[in-house]
């Protein structure tokens, strides 16, 4: 075994053990038990590793390298650690059970992270099973000595969301975001040294990851080697948000991210007002159905008293934090109730990036509304909530998500926008810049560059590209009834061919007597060779 493992060779081993569990569980699921393995492997051996450096440099016994060790780092029994774990036979699910509680139990950052999925149930993963896996992930050791750098193994793991996504089709959308698309909202939002980001559909945690090695590279970008940022997010599925926090301890980056529903139950408050932060940037679910709770919960108990089943209004909709200042989206669409969510949790120089479908920017009822109260504000009627919000939008090539081909766009929203860029929306039209895939498209680094090149011009000199990009007035989007379709302010650059009419109906004509004196002559040959018989 080399010194130290390369990264390539991590991610090749690691994704060799979902070829163990195939046949077992659903490839969904694969993530779940797997990345379990991964981080108790990962403290195992970091573990192991300061026992060892006491015990060698401190010239301190076993027993009091590890009082020393469990006092800093919290308890771990020899019945938790990988050595007793690997060496069991039978009822090895409930060991790992038992050794991933003890785990919780002495490091409250990772309480109910570890214990999200069960090892026990051996209909689920047999004895067996859980050997062979045990016995993969013992090929190596995974100490800060064994890696080439201290969040390689952090790299690793979004490379393993990634397959696993890769590998859950459409599933796959619920948990990743592809990191192209990531890297794009991140460089539109731009977050700098020392402010805080946050995620309200943080997914696996990618984009707090990204948004951390943004602001890595930016002068006085790090403290003490880490990132010089404050991560923040809220995930509503158990097993997702677990892997989110495991993301970010792999990483060796701290963050707050709660669980729960976003829109009914905020989790981010600052007593009873939403946190705002720096930075928002969220990729949520598109176009969420019945997602106000309390209502839908309402309707399901009318229905369950026998009463005639009744659709929700949603008009009905009671936010104690004020955050639909601007409109409550209908029951059948949640795009912009997550984006005015985001907005509320916007400081007051804040910005924030948002991914959504397409049909935000024209669609009529209810989200007009709201799309032309953030662009135009609204009047006394509707409280007097400030307009001009939208900073940038960005079209985007259709088929570059997991769970659908639809196309979609970036939402750049400012609380602060430049004088310049007062009463002005840039609008970029990349729609046709990307790398074709069998199953799913991808951006380019180039098609990247030139989005985010193109947006930071325009934001600063109003510099346009002819057929690419535009700095488009209120006046004009208004003189289009609140209408941000991108077709109707960017041209695509391609010419139309003129038809003659006249001259394509003459060579229609033309090919017709062509045909006619084919078939005569094939009729010929088939008569010649005795296959077709004359009519007399």
């Amino acid at each position: 075994m080399p010194n130290q493992l390369s990264l390539q060779a991590l991610e090749s081993w690691l994704w060799e053990s979902a070829n163990i569990l195939r046949g077992s569980i659903d490839s969904s699921d694969f993530k779940n038990y797997i990345f379990g393995l991964l981080f108790l492997k990962r403290f195992n051996d970091v573990f192991e590793e300061r026992l060892a450096r006491l015990t060698r440099d401190e010239n301190l016994t076993l027993i009091e390298a590890e009082g020393e060790v469990e006092d800093r780092w919290g308890r771990f029994p020899l019945s938790a650690r990988w050595s007793a774990l690997s060496a069991r036979t039978e009822n090895i699910g409930e060991a790992l059970d038992k050794a991933f509680a003890t785990i919780e139990a002495n490091n409250p950052e990772l309480q109910h992270v570890l214990t999200a999925t069960q090892y026990g149930d051996k209909r689920v993963l047999s004895d067996a099973t859980l050997q062979r896996l045990l016995r993969h992930f013992n090929q190596y050791r995974l100490g800060n000595d064994d890696l080439y750098k201290a969040d390689m193994l952090g790299d690793a793991y979004e490379y393993l969301i990634k397959q696993f996504a890769d590998d859950a089709g459409k599933k796959g959308g619920e948990f990743y975001t592809p990191k192209a698309v990531v890297r794009l909202v991140v460089g539109l939002i731009d977050p700098q040294s020392g402010q805080s980001v946050y995620d309200p559909t943080c997914g696996s945690g990618g984009m707090l990851v990204e948004s951390a090695h943004h602001i890595a590279e930016l002068p006085n970008g790090t403290i003490m080697g880490k990132p010089n940022v404050l991560l923040y997010g809220q995930e509503k599925n158990l097993g997702t948000w677990a892997i989110a926090k495991l993301n970010l301890y792999l990483h060796n980056m701290r963050a707050e991210i709660e669980r729960g529903d976003t829109l009914v139950e905020p989790r981010h408050l600052d007593g009873d007002y939403i946190k705002t932060f720096d930075r928002v940037i969220a990729n949520p679910p598109f176009s969420d159905k019945s997602w106000w709770t309390p209502l839908e919960l309402a309707a399901e108990a009318e229905l369950e008293s026998g009463k005639k089943p009744k659709a929700p209004n949603y008009k009905q909709v009671s936010d104690p934090y004020g955050r639909f200042a601007y409109g409550v989206p209908p029951r059948n669409y949640a795009d912009l109730a997550f984006a005015q969510h985001m907005l509320a949790s916007l400081k007051a120089d804040g910005r924030m990036g948002v991914i959504l479908p397409h049909g935000v920017l024209f669609r009529s009822g209810e989200e007009g509304k709201i799309r032309e109260g953030l662009l135009f504000g609204t009047d006394a009627a509707s409280g007097n909530q400030a307009g001009d919000l939208i900073e940038a939008i960005v079209g985007l090539p259709s088929a570059l998500f997991y769970n659908t081909s639809i196309p979609a766009c970036v939402l750049v929203l400012n609380k602060r926008k430049p004088a310049k860029l007062k009463d002005k929306v840039i609008i970029i039209d990349a729609r046709r810049d990307y790398l074709e895939g069998k199953a799913q498209n991808s951006l380019r680094p180039e098609d990247i560059a030139r989005i985010v090149a193109s947006h930071k011009a325009a934001f600063q000199s109003q510099t346009e590209v002819e057929n690419y990009c535009r700095v488009v007035t209120l006046d004009e989007i208004r003189s289009n009834d609140g209408n941000l379709n991108i077709a109707r302010y960017i041209a695509n650059g391609e010419t139309e061919e003129t038809i003659d009419v006249a001259a394509t109906l003459a060579e229609l004509a033309a090919l017709t007597e062509e045909e006619a004196r084919i078939d005569a002559r094939l009729s010929g040959y088939l008569v010649e060779l005795g296959l077709l018989e004359v009519d007399v």
